[in-house]
């Protein structure tokens, strides 16, 4: 998955259920649209959210 010129390589088979995971970038309405493309087809409800963590800004994605 490749977000904001930045690719990245998730185990999408080890997402499950209540797990999450955080992309760094700057603007997030990008990131979000290119990670429910991917969830979308992978059919994955999934929950993200633009956050600052640890004084980053990016994109907290969590499995439902």
């Amino acid at each position: 998955m490749k977000v904001a010129g930045v690719l990245y390589q998730i185990n999408w088979k080890q997402f499950k259920k209540g797990h999450s995971f955080f992309i760094p970038c700057l603007h997030c309405p990008s990131a979000t649209e290119e990670i429910k493309r991917v969830t979308n087809r992978l059919k994955y409800k999934v929950i993200s959210k633009c956050v600052i963590e640890n004084s980053i800004r990016g994109v907290r994605v969590w499995r439902i």
